[in-house]
């Protein structure tokens, strides 16, 4: 589950990890007074107004038909005021989110941390994740941080350092001070990088995170170290220890199909093809698709209605793929065991006689546990569905409906 800036921010001051402060708004009014604000508590002359949706890139992104960057300076409140209303209500693309776009409903003004000071500021790059390879946490900190850390690890990747952490251990000192170290810093930037890399990974485990991301990581010309920028994706296995993190969620980000589908408890991914599936079981799901771009084909989606499938989750599925106008075909293919076929092919008997007039090819394959009930109830449901045995008989049919 993805979080925006402002609320992941939040969540990492509750673990004294310093941040850039701000105060998120969803009116250019609203916006104006926050800087107000700002102004007041930390003497900044500027504010930065960022966009916050569920993608990265916004200071690169601008708003559609606007010249807009989802990440602008303001000099005073009437220029806050104005990205904010540039920003608000528009739709930002970025790098991230393709020519689509993700439309913006909130605007986070935050104090300008490049003030002037003794000392060099620096921007730095830190994010903590699963290294799935080695079974253990990976901190991967870089002192080249800012917009274009991609470009960094695909042209200079002797740039990027890692740290890895067993699991159920904390981060031992010595490893805060070789970040730090690494990092080029010393004295009492020295001292405030060890402390934060230390919170930081508290916050990382505490709140089971995914991935934590810090770009930029921020020394300041007084040498504090903050987050001035803060991605956090958290476990959603894990969202039963954590239902106050839970009541976070933003499902406006989220596409509709996927919302619809948890609905249901099934787990399903939008994809770009022509072909819609539902299966039971990520491995036969992963297969089927595998099949699918054999034939001729492309997935376009990821499916899979899970061992606790009934004719209600069946249709609902079926509803759901047909949603997507790219599709040509759909392939059903069901391994019997937990899930029964009869249960999946009444789930598409009855989905085809709620739905209607279904004009692309459905191609099923049931094998396993009532395999034969679930072929004579599709037998006799008068229906004008293509059945198959075997893979490579559901292939030849798959590609016969995408070719056709």
């Amino acid at each position: 589950m993805n979080l925006h800036e402002y609320q992941a921010k939040e969540l990492l001051k509750k673990y004294n990890v310093p941040v850039q402060e701000g105060i998120p708004v969803d009116t250019p009014e609203a916006a104006a007074e926050a800087y107000k604000q700002l102004k007041v508590q930390y003497g900044n002359e500027f504010a930065v107004v960022k966009a916050q949706i569920h993608a990265g890139g916004r200071g690169k992104g601008t708003i559609r038909g606007k010249e807009q960057r989802g990440v602008a300076v303001g000099k005073n409140a009437e220029d806050v005021k104005t990205i904010a209303g540039n920003i608000l209500g528009g739709v930002l693309v970025t790098i991230q989110t393709g020519e689509a776009g993700k439309l913006v409903n909130k605007v986070l003004v935050a104090q300008d941390v490049y003030y002037p000071g003794p000392n060099p500021i620096k921007e730095l790059y830190l994010s903590i994740l699963l290294d799935r390879a080695k079974g253990q946490n990976v901190i991967m900190y870089s002192t080249e941080g800012g917009m274009d850390i991609e470009e960094v690890a695909h042209n200079t990747p002797e740039k990027i350092f890692k740290e890895l952490v067993q699991p159920n251990t904390t981060l031992q000192p010595f490893q805060a001070r070789k970040i730090a170290f690494n990092f080029g810093l010393s004295g009492e930037a020295f001292k405030n990088m060890v402390k934060f890399v230390t919170n930081l990974y508290n916050a990382y485990v505490g709140l089971d995170a995914a991935m934590l991301e810090i770009n930029p990581l921020f020394k300041t010309s007084d040498d504090k170290i903050i987050a001035v920028d803060c991605k956090l994706n958290l476990d959603d296995n894990a969202l039963m220890r954590h239902p106050d993190l839970e009541a976070l969620r933003d499902i406006s980000e989220e596409d509709p199909t996927e919302v619809e589908a948890g609905k249901y408890n099934l787990n399903y991914v939008k994809l770009d093809g022509n072909v819609g599936c539902m299966v039971n079981g990520a491995g036969l799901a992963m297969a089927t698709m595998d099949m699918i771009k054999l034939s001729g084909g492309e997935p376009a989606n990821f499916l899979d209605v899970g061992g606790t499938a009934n004719a209600q989750t069946v249709e609902a599925g079926f509803r759901i793929i047909l949603k997507d106008p790219k599709v040509k075909a759909i392939l059903i293919n069901i391994f019997g065991g937990i899930v029964r076929c009869d249960r999946v092919a009444q789930g598409v008997i009855d989905a085809y006689k709620s739905i209607g007039n279904i004009t692309v090819p459905i191609i099923v394959r049931l094998q396993g546990t009532n395999a034969e009930e679930a072929k004579k109830l599709i037998e006799e449901s008068g229906l004008t569905v293509q059945s198959a045995i075997l893979l490579s008989e559901a292939a030849a049919l798959v590609n016969k409906a995408v070719t056709a």
